[in-house]
């Protein structure tokens, strides 16, 4: 039994009383318990990732479906520097940021308008608040922003506002060439002037397809000089105030090539800031306006006599009495009553001299040379903003002879230039371009519409008309050195159906050197009253001075040298022509 004993097998006893089986047994149990715990744990990650992820997905289709409207690539996309013919800035893109919300996560509109308020306190209450109500994905609440600006709402620590990088069109010289660079909406986009005409020369072709880069745009050069058009928005909007008008203007136009040096009407506007830019009275008179000219029709008046052939400047005309044609009498402002000679008619600036020089023409041919002269068509240049001429549907004699001096057809200020740089520079009509263009271009796009004859016995007599003591109307306009030539036009404007006596509209368009001219400057001026201490308000007295003063301080920059020998020599002589 010893033996028995002996063999049989004890358990083995481990130090805490356990046998060993039951020891592996539990380890087995208590790895497959941790492998669960591990598992569970990553099943429980997945899990959250997978909703943020879900949620993720389901905010950006939301905002899909409801309708994105931020900003696409057309807003940030570029424009073209516009410089002026000496390479000066006259329009660029700069960065600006423009403040926007994504109202979903807008938790609290009232605070966060509240809050806005007090740094933007032009903010449209009612706007703001229904857009961050909307519960859209995206809304615009303030473009344009000033870098302090940005900065003060960050401190603010709104949730769901944001801001955007976006590029803005900045002008330099603020309203000094206002409407001839037009300006662009906020979406960077030109809708007027030559901002317009970039657009519509394949900008915004570029722009649709994303090609409008700023580092792959050429500038646009134009023909404007930029010290010269700062003269003349000075001499204008001086004039304005000066002679208490509703409006002012002028232009400086190169006669042989037509490209336009400045133009400028007043009032204008500030294109960085165009808040008054829709009201009326802020239109460009100059290409958008159409006016009757008054006697400075009587320059094409009298070159029409003359390219016709049957006068000459020895020619005269009955201005003893007044014309009368139905219920109309044309009478002279200071008639003469006596028979006056071709160039009497014109420095006199005779209304019974010009219906006779029309009546040598006849009433077709009147209407067909005004046509050739452009006055009556609609001016093709690259400026969107142009009005279209008035003339009667049907042209009897009594329209002939009072559109002979001035009144019963309206053209724009700017083709009245054009029409007298072509009687100027030899005889021909060349279109207006705001672009650099060379005399060879000139020379493809001009046509004759004048004789060079006519042209020489025009100059003789605008510089006739300003010289000192020869009675002309165009002496306020002389410039010693400079040689110019000129004629006014004082027209009675339309009050209530009815011509008035006291409300005009007056003209001076001039040439210098007029020996052999390079530019005409024409000026207006809306409505003016006399100046303080004197009586008259006729073109001779405010819209003759303005082109003196542009021309005093503009013919340097233009490159016109004072001669003051030539002037004495080629100062035409006051002929006798009582003889």
């Amino acid at each position: 039994m010893a033996g028995a004993w002996i063999k049989r097998k004890k358990p083995v006893v481990q130090d805490a009383g356990t046998p060993a089986f039951a020891l592996d047994a539990r380890k087995k149990k208590t790895g497959s318990r941790a492998r669960n715990r591990v598992v569970m744990a990553i099943a429980c990650f997945v899990g959250i990732y997978g909703v943020i992820g879900g949620r993720l997905v389901y905010y950006g289709m939301q905002e899909d479906a409801t309708g994105y409207n931020g900003p696409t690539g057309s807003t940030l996309a570029a424009r073209p520097d516009i410089l002026d013919r000496n390479g000066e800035v006259l329009a660029t893109d700069i960065k600006t940021n423009s403040l926007f919300a994504e109202p979903r996560k807008i938790i609290d509109p009232d605070e966060a308008i509240e809050l806005l308020s007090t740094v933007l306190p032009d903010l449209n209450f009612e706007q703001t608040y229904n857009r961050l109500k909307s519960g859209s994905g995206f809304a615009w609440l303030k473009r344009g922003l000033t870098p302090q600006q940005k900065s003060q709402i960050m401190a603010l620590g709104i949730p769901g506002i944001g801001f955007r990088t976006e590029k803005a069109r900045f002008y330099p010289g603020g309203p000094t060439a206002s409407h001839i660079l037009g300006l662009v909406n906020i979406d960077n986009q030109g809708i007027a002037g030559m901002e317009k005409y970039i657009d519509a020369q394949g900008l915004s072709d570029l722009r649709d397809v994303g090609l409008a880069d700023s580092r792959s745009l050429e500038p646009v050069r134009l023909s404007i000089d930029l010290r010269v058009q700062h003269v003349v928005r000075d001499v204008v909007v001086q004039a304005m105030q000066k002679y208490s008008a509703i409006a002012a203007g002028a232009v400086v136009l190169n006669v042989n090539t037509g490209e336009v040096l400045a133009m400028a009407s007043a009032p204008d506007f500030d294109p960085n800031n165009p808040v008054d830019v829709g009201d009326k009275d802020r239109l460009n008179r100059m290409s958008a306006g159409a006016y009757e000219m008054g006697s400075t029709i009587k320059s094409f008046t009298t070159a029409m006599a003359l390219d016709s052939g049957k006068v000459n400047l020895q020619s005269t005309f009955d201005a003893r009495r007044p014309i009368t044609i139905g219920r109309q009498t044309i009478r002279d402002f200071h008639g003469k009553g006596r028979v006056l000679t071709l160039p009497e008619v014109f420095i006199y600036s005779s209304n019974i001299g010009s219906a006779r020089e029309a009546d040598v023409v006849g009433i077709e041919g009147h209407r067909e040379f005004l046509h050739r002269l452009g006055l009556l068509d609609r001016m093709q240049t690259e400026l969107p903003e142009v009005a279209r001429p008035m003339e009667p549907k049907v042209w009897k004699k009594v329209h002939s002879i009072t559109i002979s001096f001035g009144h019963g057809m309206a053209t724009t200020p700017l083709q009245t230039a054009v029409g007298a740089a072509a009687l100027m520079n030899g005889g021909k009509l060349i279109p207006p371009t705001f672009l650099p263009r060379t005399p060879e271009q000139a020379a493809e796009v001009g046509k004759r519409v004048i004789s060079e004859k006519t042209s020489e016995d025009m100059r003789y007599l605008y510089r006739l008309n300003a010289e000192p003591g020869s009675g002309g109307s165009g002496s306020r306009a002389t410039v010693k050195g400079y040689r110019v030539g000129g004629k006014t036009g004082t027209a009675e404007k339309v009050v209530n159906g009815r011509y008035s006596k006291d409300v005009r509209f007056n003209a001076f368009v001039a040439a210098f050197p007029i020996d052999k001219p390079e530019y005409v400057v024409l000026t207006i001026v809306d409505e003016p009253k006399p100046e303080s201490g004197k009586v008259g308000a006729t073109a001779g007295f405010n819209a003759a001075p303005m082109v003196q003063e542009i021309i005093r301080r503009s013919a340097s920059f233009l490159g016109v040298k004072p001669d003051f020998e030539e002037e004495q020599q080629s100062a035409p002589l006051m002929v006798n022509f009582n003889q």
